[in-house]
């Protein structure tokens, strides 16, 4: 054996062991992309401000009018959920949300997929709903009430009016963006119109379309306590206004934290839906 050739044996495996440390650095740089979170992570932020706000509390920082600490809105919450007040607002205010939010998502996503599907659709309707989409919603409750009466037609019609519009455009936007090589490639495998709908388009659109659901869920709360504190007699919205007048605060933050959990609940639920339906991502 030469001593070119031994060089070169010598060589061979400092070589693939450089590129061994090249590949794990690498891994190592991307490897926060995959880096699995616990289960308690999430939990441990909101425990922790709740710890800094009843600690700011207890320490008299700020007075109890301005802000209660958490363990008196606690108490507050269990004196109204024994007197059953609790129950009756929660009630009237979840009917109302899953009522409007549900005509505006199917009313959405329908109108949105016809958008993006159909070019003459997109070109006569597309114009309306861009023009309609920056008005403050709440700022048409006047006329909507002029229109439905006062009962609870406006407020359904409020919260699907402030679903619809993020929904339809999401999904819109989730159908054109779906990547025109594989409905090619359906189209040249024999797939008919409607295989390509429903096996690609649709897909490929879903996660636009969660987005926007994500979206319209903090909207939709929001437009239900603004219809709420204008015209209702029940209703979280309505609640914290009463106790707003009385200057009950504690009161009044119970239904705050109500709110506050009610968009929790909203986005685990389209979280774990969006997990069912798209195992993939």
């Amino acid at each position: 054996m030469t001593q070119t050739s031994s060089e070169s044996i010598t060589e061979a495996p400092s070589h693939a062991s450089a590129q061994g440390q090249k590949r794990h650095i690498i891994r190592n740089r991307v490897s926060f992309l995959e880096q699995k979170v616990p289960g308690y992570a999430s939990v441990l932020g909101i425990f922790s401000l709740l710890l800094l706000w009843e600690l700011i509390c207890r320490l008299g920082l700020v007075p109890p009018l301005f802000l209660p600490a958490p363990s008196l809105i606690l108490l507050a919450g269990w004196d109204m959920l024994s007197s059953g007040e609790l129950h009756q607002n929660i009630l009237a205010s979840m009917s109302r949300i899953v009522i409007g939010y549900g005509i505006g998502a199917v009313c959405g996503i329908v109108i949105g997929l016809i958008l993006g599907f159909s070019r003459w659709v997109d070109a006569v309707l597309s114009p309306i709903v861009y023009s309609i989409y920056p008005i403050p919603k709440i700022a048409l409750l006047p006329l909507i009430i002029l229109w439905l009466g006062i009962g609870e037609a406006p407020k359904f019609t409020m919260i699907a009016l402030g679903v619809f519009f993020p929904v339809v455009i999401n999904t819109f936007s989730g159908v054109k963006n779906v990547d025109p090589i594989w409905i090619k490639a359906a189209v040249t495998f024999g797939a008919s119109h409607l295989s390509v709908i429903r096996k690609v388009i649709l897909p490929g659109a879903l996660p636009m379309i969660f987005a926007g659901l994500k979206l319209a869920a903090g909207t939709s709360l929001l437009l239900l306590v603004s219809a709420e504190m204008i015209a209702a007699q029940q209703g979280i919205g309505s609640m914290i206004l009463h106790y707003g007048n009385l200057m009950i605060t504690t009161k009044l933050m119970v239904g705050v934290l109500i709110l506050s959990l009610l968009g929790l609940f909203f986005n685990r639920g389209l979280q774990w839906l969006e997990g069912k339906l798209l195992p993939w991502k």
